[in-house]
């Protein structure tokens, strides 16, 4: 008899809805409130959310509660899943793990529940991983050593054009050094650990983009890797910088192009650029 092995992730992880039932991931969305409403952040559109940042419209967001992940993995189980690995955002960003995990021990089968230290694409392309894994036959153990290892793997830096928007959502750690530099400046930051972390400081746009080309080039290194260049409402920029990461590559890597959903953009802002690098 065959063993079953399903995979979950958030909305975080930013898969096309598309590319998402082809692979087989069950993706429980991440709530945000806009004005006062509270929405799955997969109603809600990435335009909608820069309008409200450009008005300074009051956004927050929130966990899945734990009855949500509690539905979709018993749905799983009725469905044919022996066995769920559960691959989520940063826990340093989000409690969304937290809840993933108190909804693991009220399941009728085993759930694996993953911290990917990510999110955006750093955390969507390990998922893929763990869901191709999962349709070869990999048991569970192994379906989650692959999420975990490509976890550890992926790179995220991003540019925005100003901190202000992860200052007021509290999510900008020890980047909170860089508030106060000068107008001029343009950061470059990543993720370390799970965080939000500065990384560089450039003095224009151009840059900016120039360096971040030259920051994923390195990450890719001379191996096969899967590169997505995501942003929030700068889709020029991002297809334009997938476009030269590509070419500077030499066709070693796809590079594919994505917009942020309402949960990342609350907190980076319009004009957010990301460029996330995975090995293989």
């Amino acid at each position: 008899m065959s063993h079953s092995v399903a995979v979950v992730t958030d909305s975080t992880a930013y898969l096309p809805s598309a590319q998402a039932a082809a692979a087989r991931v069950a993706v429980v969305p991440v709530q945000v409130v806009v004005g006062g409403e509270t929405s799955d952040e997969t109603n809600v559109s990435s335009g909608t959310i820069a309008a409200a940042l450009r008005e300074w419209r009051p956004i927050s967001t929130s966990r899945p509660s734990p009855t949500a992940f509690v539905e979709t993995y018993e749905r799983l189980a009725l469905e044919g899943a022996d066995e769920i690995v559960s691959v989520h955002l940063s826990g340093a960003m989000s409690a969304t793990v937290e809840s993933a995990e108190l909804a693991a021990k009220e399941v009728s089968i085993p759930v694996r529940v993953v911290d990917s230290r990510s999110i955006g694409m750093g955390l969507g392309f390990p998922v893929l991983a763990a869901a191709q894994a999962a349709a070869s036959g990999a048991d569970g153990a192994r379906v989650e050593q692959i999420a975990r290892d490509r976890c550890a793997s992926a790179s995220v830096l991003f540019y925005v054009d100003t901190l202000e928007y992860l200052r007021r959502g509290g999510r900008i750690g020890k980047a909170a050094a860089l508030v106060g530099s000068a107008l001029s400046v343009k950061p470059l930051l990543h993720l370390v650990d799970g965080n939000v972390t500065p990384l560089e400081k450039v003095r224009t746009t151009a840059k900016a983009m120039a360096r971040l080309e030259e920051l994923a080039l390195v990450r890719v290194g001379e191996g096969a890797a899967d590169v997505a260049v995501q942003h929030l409402a700068n889709p020029e920029r991002a297809h334009a910088l997938a476009a030269r990461i590509q070419e500077s590559a030499g066709g070693a890597v796809a590079v594919t192009v994505g917009e942020v959903g309402a949960v990342v953009g609350a907190h980076v802002g319009p004009g957010m650029i990301a460029v996330a690098v995975c090995p293989r």
